[in-house]
Protein backbone atom coordinates (compact mmCIF):
# COMPACT_ATOMS: atom_id res chain seq x y z
CA UNK A 1 0.00 0.00 0.00
CA UNK A 2 1.29 3.44 -0.96
CA UNK A 3 -1.21 5.97 0.47
CA UNK A 4 -1.52 9.42 -1.08
CA UNK A 5 -4.04 11.07 1.26
CA UNK A 6 -2.69 14.01 3.27
CA UNK A 7 -3.89 15.38 6.62
CA UNK A 8 -3.69 19.13 7.23
CA UNK A 9 -4.03 20.56 10.73
CA UNK A 10 -5.16 24.22 10.48
CA UNK A 11 -4.94 25.91 13.87
CA UNK A 12 -6.60 29.35 13.60
CA UNK A 13 -7.41 32.27 15.85
CA UNK A 14 -10.98 31.25 16.64
CA UNK A 15 -11.10 27.55 15.76
CA UNK A 16 -9.04 24.48 14.99
CA UNK A 17 -9.73 22.57 11.78
CA UNK A 18 -8.48 19.37 10.23
CA UNK A 19 -8.86 18.56 6.53
CA UNK A 20 -8.05 15.41 4.57
CA UNK A 21 -6.99 16.06 0.96
CA UNK A 22 -6.54 13.56 -1.85
CA UNK A 23 -3.54 13.61 -4.16
CA UNK A 24 -5.30 16.05 -6.53
CA UNK A 25 -5.74 18.58 -3.72
CA UNK A 26 -9.48 17.96 -3.36
CA UNK A 27 -11.15 18.10 0.07
CA UNK A 28 -12.17 14.60 1.20
CA UNK A 29 -13.42 15.52 4.70
CA UNK A 30 -13.25 18.40 7.16
CA UNK A 31 -13.79 18.86 10.91
CA UNK A 32 -13.79 22.09 12.92
CA UNK A 33 -14.10 23.13 16.58
CA UNK A 34 -14.17 26.61 18.06
CA UNK A 35 -12.50 27.51 21.37
CA UNK A 36 -12.88 30.44 23.81
CA UNK A 37 -11.16 33.80 23.41
CA UNK A 38 -9.78 35.31 26.63
CA UNK A 39 -9.73 39.10 27.12
CA UNK A 40 -8.12 39.83 30.53
CA UNK A 41 -8.21 43.61 29.95
CA UNK A 42 -8.54 46.03 27.02
CA UNK A 43 -5.94 45.36 24.32
CA UNK A 44 -5.05 41.92 25.71
CA UNK A 45 -6.02 38.70 23.90
CA UNK A 46 -5.13 35.21 25.13
CA UNK A 47 -5.86 31.54 24.46
CA UNK A 48 -5.59 28.60 26.82
CA UNK A 49 -2.81 26.49 25.22
CA UNK A 50 -4.68 23.33 26.23
CA UNK A 51 -7.67 24.46 24.17
CA UNK A 52 -5.48 24.80 21.09
CA UNK A 53 -4.11 21.28 21.53
CA UNK A 54 -7.33 19.56 22.58
CA UNK A 55 -9.46 20.99 19.76
CA UNK A 56 -6.77 20.26 17.18
CA UNK A 57 -6.35 16.66 18.37
CA UNK A 58 -10.09 16.03 18.42
CA UNK A 59 -10.67 17.46 14.92
CA UNK A 60 -7.85 15.25 13.59
CA UNK A 61 -9.53 12.17 15.04
CA UNK A 62 -12.93 13.31 13.78
CA UNK A 63 -11.79 14.02 10.21
CA UNK A 64 -10.11 10.62 9.84
CA UNK A 65 -13.36 8.99 10.97
CA UNK A 66 -15.36 11.10 8.50
CA UNK A 67 -12.99 10.19 5.68
CA UNK A 68 -13.10 6.50 6.65
CA UNK A 69 -9.33 6.38 6.93
CA UNK A 70 -6.94 4.80 9.42
CA UNK A 71 -3.63 6.47 10.26
CA UNK A 72 -1.81 3.97 8.02
CA UNK A 73 -3.86 5.18 5.04
CA UNK A 74 -2.54 8.75 5.36
CA UNK A 75 0.88 9.52 3.87
CA UNK A 76 1.85 12.57 5.95
CA UNK A 77 0.66 15.45 8.14
CA UNK A 78 1.04 19.17 7.44
CA UNK A 79 0.49 21.93 10.01
CA UNK A 80 -0.50 25.55 9.44
CA UNK A 81 -1.23 28.01 12.19
CA UNK A 82 -2.13 31.47 13.41
CA UNK A 83 1.18 33.32 13.35
CA UNK A 84 3.01 35.33 16.05
CA UNK A 85 0.92 33.88 18.92
CA UNK A 86 3.41 33.15 21.71
CA UNK A 87 3.61 30.21 24.12
CA UNK A 88 6.09 29.22 26.84
CA UNK A 89 6.03 25.86 28.61
CA UNK A 90 8.08 23.75 31.01
CA UNK A 91 10.33 21.30 29.17
CA UNK A 92 10.00 18.61 31.86
CA UNK A 93 6.28 18.72 32.60
CA UNK A 94 5.00 20.15 29.29
CA UNK A 95 2.82 22.57 31.27
CA UNK A 96 2.41 26.15 29.99
CA UNK A 97 3.73 28.84 32.32
CA UNK A 98 1.12 31.33 31.03
CA UNK A 99 -1.70 31.54 28.51
CA UNK A 100 -0.82 31.92 24.84
CA UNK A 101 -0.52 35.64 24.00
CA UNK A 102 -2.37 36.04 20.71
CA UNK A 103 -1.05 37.93 17.68
CA UNK A 104 -3.77 40.60 18.15
CA UNK A 105 -2.55 41.42 21.68
CA UNK A 106 -1.09 44.93 22.16
CA UNK A 107 0.34 44.71 25.72
CA UNK A 108 3.94 44.94 24.47
CA UNK A 109 3.43 48.27 22.68
CA UNK A 110 5.34 50.12 25.43
CA UNK A 111 8.38 47.88 24.97
CA UNK A 112 8.19 48.38 21.19
CA UNK A 113 7.95 52.16 21.57
CA UNK A 114 11.09 52.09 23.72
CA UNK A 115 12.98 50.07 21.08
CA UNK A 116 11.93 52.52 18.38
CA UNK A 117 12.95 55.49 20.50
CA UNK A 118 16.36 53.87 21.07
CA UNK A 119 16.84 53.81 17.27
CA UNK A 120 16.67 50.06 16.65
CA UNK A 121 14.05 50.13 13.82
CA UNK A 122 16.59 49.96 10.96
CA UNK A 123 18.52 47.11 12.61
CA UNK A 124 15.37 45.03 13.12
CA UNK A 125 14.13 45.65 9.58
CA UNK A 126 17.51 44.83 8.02
CA UNK A 127 17.79 41.51 9.85
CA UNK A 128 14.15 40.37 10.07
CA UNK A 129 12.27 42.27 7.34
CA UNK A 130 9.80 43.40 10.03
CA UNK A 131 8.87 46.66 11.67
CA UNK A 132 9.16 46.91 15.46
CA UNK A 133 5.60 46.17 16.50
CA UNK A 134 3.71 44.41 19.30
CA UNK A 135 2.15 42.23 16.57
CA UNK A 136 5.27 40.05 16.48
CA UNK A 137 6.34 37.41 19.00
CA UNK A 138 9.61 38.76 20.43
CA UNK A 139 8.22 41.39 22.78
CA UNK A 140 5.35 39.06 23.78
CA UNK A 141 7.96 36.52 24.89
CA UNK A 142 9.88 39.26 26.69
CA UNK A 143 6.67 40.22 28.54
CA UNK A 144 6.14 36.62 29.77
CA UNK A 145 9.72 36.38 31.03
CA UNK A 146 9.43 39.70 32.84
CA UNK A 147 5.93 39.32 34.31
CA UNK A 148 5.40 35.62 35.14
CA UNK A 149 7.01 34.96 38.56
CA UNK A 150 10.17 32.87 38.21
CA UNK A 151 9.93 32.59 34.41
CA UNK A 152 13.12 34.45 33.56
CA UNK A 153 15.16 32.48 36.10
CA UNK A 154 13.75 29.18 34.80
CA UNK A 155 14.46 30.25 31.22
CA UNK A 156 18.06 31.11 32.03
CA UNK A 157 18.46 27.65 33.58
CA UNK A 158 17.22 26.08 30.32
CA UNK A 159 14.03 24.73 31.86
CA UNK A 160 11.51 26.46 29.55
CA UNK A 161 10.63 26.23 25.86
CA UNK A 162 9.24 29.00 23.66
CA UNK A 163 7.24 28.38 20.54
CA UNK A 164 4.66 29.72 18.17
CA UNK A 165 1.52 27.58 17.83
CA UNK A 166 3.13 25.14 15.38
CA UNK A 167 5.93 24.37 17.87
CA UNK A 168 3.42 23.80 20.67
CA UNK A 169 1.37 21.38 18.54
CA UNK A 170 4.47 19.49 17.36
CA UNK A 171 5.68 19.17 20.98
CA UNK A 172 2.32 17.66 21.91
CA UNK A 173 1.96 15.48 18.81
CA UNK A 174 5.46 14.00 19.28
CA UNK A 175 5.06 13.74 23.08
CA UNK A 176 7.94 16.16 23.61
CA UNK A 177 10.34 14.44 21.21
CA UNK A 178 10.70 17.52 18.96
CA UNK A 179 11.02 21.24 19.77
CA UNK A 180 11.02 22.69 16.28
CA UNK A 181 9.51 25.35 14.00
CA UNK A 182 9.79 26.30 10.35
CA UNK A 183 11.39 29.37 8.77
CA UNK A 184 8.06 31.00 7.88
CA UNK A 185 6.91 31.01 11.51
CA UNK A 186 10.35 31.90 12.89
CA UNK A 187 10.36 34.90 10.54
CA UNK A 188 7.41 36.38 12.48
CA UNK A 189 9.15 36.49 15.86
CA UNK A 190 11.41 39.56 15.42
CA UNK A 191 14.23 37.27 16.68
CA UNK A 192 15.07 35.40 13.45
CA UNK A 193 17.54 36.67 10.86
CA UNK A 194 15.89 35.85 7.52
CA UNK A 195 19.20 36.36 5.70
CA UNK A 196 21.20 33.79 7.71
CA UNK A 197 18.06 31.71 8.51
CA UNK A 198 19.03 31.42 12.16
CA UNK A 199 18.16 33.03 15.48
CA UNK A 200 20.08 36.30 15.73
CA UNK A 201 22.33 36.78 18.77
CA UNK A 202 22.22 40.59 18.54
CA UNK A 203 18.40 40.62 18.54
CA UNK A 204 18.27 38.07 21.37
CA UNK A 205 20.54 40.29 23.44
CA UNK A 206 18.48 43.36 22.59
CA UNK A 207 15.28 41.72 23.88
CA UNK A 208 17.05 39.74 26.65
CA UNK A 209 15.91 36.35 25.36
CA UNK A 210 17.98 33.27 26.37
CA UNK A 211 18.81 31.23 23.27
CA UNK A 212 18.05 27.97 25.11
CA UNK A 213 14.34 28.83 24.94
CA UNK A 214 14.20 28.65 21.16
CA UNK A 215 13.19 25.79 18.88
CA UNK A 216 15.26 24.31 16.05
CA UNK A 217 14.33 25.89 12.70
CA UNK A 218 13.78 23.98 9.43
CA UNK A 219 12.50 24.69 5.92
CA UNK A 220 8.71 24.37 5.67
CA UNK A 221 8.90 20.99 3.90
CA UNK A 222 11.12 18.78 6.06
CA UNK A 223 11.17 16.14 8.81
CA UNK A 224 9.35 17.62 11.84
CA UNK A 225 9.00 14.32 13.69
CA UNK A 226 6.36 11.62 14.07
CA UNK A 227 2.83 11.93 15.44
CA UNK A 228 2.81 9.54 18.42
CA UNK A 229 0.67 6.44 17.88
CA UNK A 230 -1.42 7.28 20.97
CA UNK A 231 -3.10 10.21 19.26
CA UNK A 232 -4.42 8.90 15.94
CA UNK A 233 -4.06 5.14 16.23
CA UNK A 234 -0.72 4.93 14.44
CA UNK A 235 2.44 6.92 13.80
CA UNK A 236 2.39 9.55 11.06
CA UNK A 237 5.24 11.69 9.71
CA UNK A 238 4.90 15.48 10.05
CA UNK A 239 6.35 16.69 6.76
CA UNK A 240 5.14 20.26 6.36
CA UNK A 241 4.77 23.33 8.60
CA UNK A 242 4.00 26.94 7.65
CA UNK A 243 2.41 30.07 9.07
CA UNK A 244 -1.09 30.51 7.70
CA UNK A 245 -0.46 33.30 5.19
CA UNK A 246 2.71 31.78 3.75
CA UNK A 247 0.88 28.46 3.58
CA UNK A 248 -1.91 30.12 1.58
CA UNK A 249 0.68 31.59 -0.83
CA UNK A 250 2.02 28.05 -1.31
CA UNK A 251 -1.47 26.56 -1.65
CA UNK A 252 -2.23 29.14 -4.36
CA UNK A 253 0.82 27.86 -6.29
CA UNK A 254 2.49 31.30 -6.14
CA UNK A 255 6.01 29.94 -6.49
CA UNK A 256 7.62 32.61 -8.70
CA UNK A 257 8.60 36.24 -8.21
CA UNK A 258 5.75 38.59 -9.05
CA UNK A 259 2.93 36.14 -8.17
CA UNK A 260 0.58 37.38 -5.45
CA UNK A 261 -2.39 36.25 -3.38
CA UNK A 262 -4.82 38.04 -1.08
CA UNK A 263 -6.72 36.31 1.72
CA UNK A 264 -10.03 38.01 2.60
CA UNK A 265 -10.84 37.13 6.18
CA UNK A 266 -11.51 39.22 9.28
CA UNK A 267 -8.56 41.20 7.98
CA UNK A 268 -6.85 40.90 4.60
CA UNK A 269 -3.36 39.53 4.08
CA UNK A 270 -1.60 40.05 0.78
CA UNK A 271 1.71 38.42 -0.11
CA UNK A 272 3.80 38.81 -3.25
CA UNK A 273 6.60 36.36 -3.97
CA UNK A 274 9.93 38.12 -4.60
CA UNK A 275 12.02 35.03 -5.36
CA UNK A 276 15.45 34.71 -3.76
CA UNK A 277 15.75 38.49 -3.32
CA UNK A 278 15.44 39.91 0.20
CA UNK A 279 13.86 43.28 -0.44
CA UNK A 280 13.23 45.98 2.13
CA UNK A 281 10.00 47.76 1.27
CA UNK A 282 10.04 51.50 0.68
CA UNK A 283 6.24 51.58 0.70
CA UNK A 284 5.11 50.46 4.15
CA UNK A 285 5.23 46.68 3.67
CA UNK A 286 7.19 44.01 5.54
CA UNK A 287 9.44 41.26 4.18
CA UNK A 288 8.89 37.68 5.24
CA UNK A 289 10.23 34.17 4.56
CA UNK A 290 8.22 32.05 2.16
CA UNK A 291 7.06 28.53 2.88
CA UNK A 292 9.34 26.33 0.80
CA UNK A 293 11.19 23.07 0.40
CA UNK A 294 14.93 22.98 1.25
CA UNK A 295 16.98 25.22 -1.04
CA UNK A 296 18.02 28.87 -1.38
CA UNK A 297 15.94 31.22 0.77
CA UNK A 298 12.79 32.63 -0.84
CA UNK A 299 11.02 35.79 0.29
CA UNK A 300 7.76 37.67 -0.03
CA UNK A 301 6.52 41.19 0.58
CA UNK A 302 3.47 41.26 2.86
CA UNK A 303 0.83 43.78 3.80
CA UNK A 304 -1.94 43.41 6.37
CA UNK A 305 -5.35 45.10 6.40
CA UNK A 306 -6.70 45.10 9.96
CA UNK A 307 -10.41 45.40 9.10
CA UNK A 308 -11.48 43.45 6.02
CA UNK A 309 -14.49 41.15 6.34
CA UNK A 310 -14.94 42.54 9.87
CA UNK A 311 -16.56 45.64 8.32
CA UNK A 312 -19.41 43.36 7.18
CA UNK A 313 -19.76 42.11 10.77
CA UNK A 314 -20.02 45.77 11.82
CA UNK A 315 -22.82 46.32 9.29
CA UNK A 316 -24.59 43.30 10.77
CA UNK A 317 -23.98 43.75 14.50
CA UNK A 318 -23.33 47.49 14.84
CA UNK A 319 -25.66 49.10 12.31
CA UNK A 320 -28.03 46.11 12.04
CA UNK A 321 -28.16 46.80 8.31
CA UNK A 322 -28.25 43.09 7.47
CA UNK A 323 -29.40 40.01 9.36
CA UNK A 324 -26.57 37.80 8.10
CA UNK A 325 -23.19 38.57 6.55
CA UNK A 326 -24.28 36.79 3.38
CA UNK A 327 -26.90 39.52 2.85
CA UNK A 328 -24.38 42.28 2.19
CA UNK A 329 -24.01 41.58 -1.53
CA UNK A 330 -27.74 41.91 -2.27
CA UNK A 331 -28.00 45.12 -0.22
CA UNK A 332 -24.93 46.64 -1.91
CA UNK A 333 -26.19 45.64 -5.36
CA UNK A 334 -29.53 47.37 -4.74
CA UNK A 335 -27.81 50.67 -5.67
CA UNK A 336 -25.64 51.22 -8.77
CA UNK A 337 -22.77 52.77 -6.80
CA UNK A 338 -21.93 54.31 -3.40
CA UNK A 339 -23.02 57.78 -4.63
CA UNK A 340 -19.85 59.43 -3.31
CA UNK A 341 -19.94 57.78 0.13
CA UNK A 342 -16.58 56.45 1.36
CA UNK A 343 -16.24 54.27 4.48
CA UNK A 344 -12.77 54.00 6.05
CA UNK A 345 -13.07 51.18 8.65
CA UNK A 346 -10.12 52.27 10.80
CA UNK A 347 -11.73 50.76 13.90
CA UNK A 348 -8.31 49.68 15.24
CA UNK A 349 -6.14 52.11 13.29
CA UNK A 350 -4.84 51.49 9.77
CA UNK A 351 -2.34 48.78 8.89
CA UNK A 352 -0.14 48.56 5.80
CA UNK A 353 0.75 50.59 3.85
CA UNK A 354 -0.36 53.45 6.13
CA UNK A 355 0.66 52.25 9.64
CA UNK A 356 -1.49 54.80 11.46
CA UNK A 357 -2.53 53.41 14.87
CA UNK A 358 -4.15 56.80 15.64
CA UNK A 359 -6.59 56.60 12.70
CA UNK A 360 -10.28 56.16 13.51
CA UNK A 361 -13.16 55.05 11.32
CA UNK A 362 -14.98 57.61 9.19
CA UNK A 363 -17.87 57.84 6.75
CA UNK A 364 -17.54 60.74 4.29
CA UNK A 365 -19.61 62.01 1.36
CA UNK A 366 -23.00 61.73 3.10
CA UNK A 367 -25.96 63.60 1.57
CA UNK A 368 -29.68 63.71 2.29
CA UNK A 369 -30.09 61.05 -0.37
CA UNK A 370 -27.71 58.59 1.28
CA UNK A 371 -29.31 55.27 2.26
CA UNK A 372 -28.09 52.30 4.24
CA UNK A 373 -27.53 50.55 0.88
CA UNK A 374 -25.03 53.23 -0.13
CA UNK A 375 -23.18 52.79 3.18
CA UNK A 376 -23.21 49.00 2.75
CA UNK A 377 -21.75 49.32 -0.74
CA UNK A 378 -19.12 51.77 0.49
CA UNK A 379 -18.24 49.40 3.35
CA UNK A 380 -17.78 46.54 0.88
CA UNK A 381 -15.71 48.80 -1.37
CA UNK A 382 -13.46 49.67 1.60
CA UNK A 383 -12.14 46.09 1.63
CA UNK A 384 -11.19 46.42 -2.04
CA UNK A 385 -9.74 49.92 -1.61
CA UNK A 386 -7.45 48.81 1.23
CA UNK A 387 -6.31 45.78 -0.73
CA UNK A 388 -5.72 47.90 -3.84
CA UNK A 389 -3.51 50.25 -1.80
CA UNK A 390 -1.48 47.21 -0.72
CA UNK A 391 -1.06 45.91 -4.26
CA UNK A 392 -0.05 49.33 -5.56
CA UNK A 393 2.62 49.52 -2.82
CA UNK A 394 3.86 46.05 -3.78
CA UNK A 395 4.04 46.94 -7.46
CA UNK A 396 6.03 50.11 -6.67
CA UNK A 397 8.48 48.05 -4.62
CA UNK A 398 8.74 45.43 -7.38
CA UNK A 399 9.44 47.98 -10.12
CA UNK A 400 11.98 49.81 -7.94
CA UNK A 401 13.87 46.54 -7.53
CA UNK A 402 13.91 45.89 -11.27
CA UNK A 403 10.97 43.49 -11.26
CA UNK A 404 7.55 43.75 -12.88
CA UNK A 405 4.17 44.71 -11.38
CA UNK A 406 1.75 41.96 -10.38
CA UNK A 407 -0.21 40.75 -13.44
CA UNK A 408 -3.02 38.90 -11.64
CA UNK A 409 -4.20 38.49 -8.06
CA UNK A 410 -5.18 35.08 -6.72
CA UNK A 411 -7.75 35.28 -3.93
CA UNK A 412 -9.08 33.10 -1.11
CA UNK A 413 -10.73 33.42 2.29
CA UNK A 414 -14.37 33.77 3.34
CA UNK A 415 -15.12 37.10 1.65
CA UNK A 416 -13.65 35.97 -1.68
CA UNK A 417 -16.95 34.19 -2.41
CA UNK A 418 -18.58 37.64 -2.76
CA UNK A 419 -18.75 38.19 -6.53
CA UNK A 420 -19.46 41.92 -6.24
CA UNK A 421 -16.42 42.47 -4.01
CA UNK A 422 -14.17 40.52 -6.37
CA UNK A 423 -15.42 42.54 -9.37
CA UNK A 424 -14.83 45.83 -7.53
CA UNK A 425 -11.34 44.56 -6.69
CA UNK A 426 -10.55 43.78 -10.33
CA UNK A 427 -11.91 47.17 -11.42
CA UNK A 428 -9.68 49.05 -8.97
CA UNK A 429 -6.55 47.02 -9.73
CA UNK A 430 -6.88 46.87 -13.50
CA UNK A 431 -5.72 43.22 -13.50
CA UNK A 432 -7.64 39.91 -13.33
CA UNK A 433 -8.72 38.66 -9.91
CA UNK A 434 -8.74 34.87 -9.91
CA UNK A 435 -10.62 32.65 -7.46
CA UNK A 436 -9.40 29.03 -7.26
CA UNK A 437 -11.52 25.90 -7.44
CA UNK A 438 -10.22 24.89 -3.97
CA UNK A 439 -10.60 27.86 -1.62
CA UNK A 440 -9.14 26.02 1.40
CA UNK A 441 -5.73 27.21 0.28
CA UNK A 442 -4.20 27.67 3.75
CA UNK A 443 -4.70 24.03 4.70
CA UNK A 444 -3.91 22.91 1.15
CA UNK A 445 -0.52 24.62 1.34
CA UNK A 446 0.36 22.67 4.48
CA UNK A 447 -0.80 19.43 2.84
CA UNK A 448 1.29 20.16 -0.28
CA UNK A 449 4.40 20.88 1.83
CA UNK A 450 3.94 17.57 3.65
CA UNK A 451 3.27 15.78 0.36
CA UNK A 452 6.48 17.14 -1.18
CA UNK A 453 8.56 15.87 1.72
CA UNK A 454 6.82 12.48 1.67
CA UNK A 455 7.30 12.04 -2.09
CA UNK A 456 3.63 12.29 -3.05
CA UNK A 457 4.69 15.15 -5.36
CA UNK A 458 7.97 15.49 -7.23
CA UNK A 459 8.16 19.29 -7.23
CA UNK A 460 6.32 22.59 -7.40
CA UNK A 461 5.83 22.31 -11.19
CA UNK A 462 3.47 19.42 -10.49
CA UNK A 463 1.57 21.53 -7.95
CA UNK A 464 1.36 24.47 -10.37
CA UNK A 465 -0.17 22.20 -13.02
CA UNK A 466 -2.73 21.01 -10.48
CA UNK A 467 -3.97 24.54 -9.60
CA UNK A 468 -7.37 25.34 -11.12
CA UNK A 469 -9.31 28.60 -11.37
CA UNK A 470 -13.02 28.61 -10.51
CA UNK A 471 -13.65 32.13 -11.87
CA UNK A 472 -11.72 35.08 -13.29
CA UNK A 473 -12.95 38.62 -12.70
CA UNK A 474 -11.73 40.97 -15.45
CA UNK A 475 -11.58 44.78 -15.00
CA UNK A 476 -14.65 46.53 -16.39
CA UNK A 477 -13.89 50.25 -15.82
CA UNK A 478 -11.28 52.56 -17.32
CA UNK A 479 -7.97 53.16 -15.58
CA UNK A 480 -8.89 56.85 -15.35
CA UNK A 481 -12.09 56.03 -13.45
CA UNK A 482 -10.20 53.63 -11.17
CA UNK A 483 -7.62 56.36 -10.44
CA UNK A 484 -10.43 58.79 -9.53
CA UNK A 485 -11.89 56.24 -7.13
CA UNK A 486 -8.50 55.58 -5.48
CA UNK A 487 -7.89 59.34 -5.16
CA UNK A 488 -11.25 59.71 -3.35
CA UNK A 489 -10.25 56.83 -1.07
CA UNK A 490 -6.85 58.36 -0.23
CA UNK A 491 -8.54 61.70 0.49
CA UNK A 492 -10.89 59.96 2.94
CA UNK A 493 -7.94 58.16 4.59
CA UNK A 494 -6.22 61.49 5.25
CA UNK A 495 -9.36 62.66 7.04
CA UNK A 496 -9.20 59.76 9.51
CA UNK A 497 -6.10 61.28 11.09
CA UNK A 498 -6.94 64.99 10.65
CA UNK A 499 -6.28 67.02 13.79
Amino acid sequence: MNPTHLLALDQGTSSSRSIVFDRQGRVVAMAQREFPQIYPQPGWVEHDPRDLWNTQRETAREVLAKAGLRAGEVRAVGITNQRETTLVWNRRTGEPVYNAIVWQDRRAEGACAALREQGHEALVQRKTGLRIDAYFSGTKLQWILDHVPGAREQAERGELAFGTVDSWLIWQLTRGARHVTDHSNAARTMLFNVNTRDWDDELLELLRIPRSLLPQTLPSSDDFGQVHADWLGGTLPIGGVAGDQQSALFGQACFRAGMAKNTYGTGCFMLMHTGERFQTSQNGLITTSCAQAPGPAQYALEGSVFIGGAVVQWLRDGLRAIEASSGVQALAESVPDADGVVVVPAFTGLGAPYWRPDARGTITGLTRGTTIAHIARAALESIAFQSAALLQAMSRDAVAAGGVPVSELRVDGGASVNDLLMQIQADLLGIPVVRPAVVETTALGAAYLAGLHAGVYQGTDELSAQWRAERRFEPQISRERAAEKMAAWEHAVRQTTAA
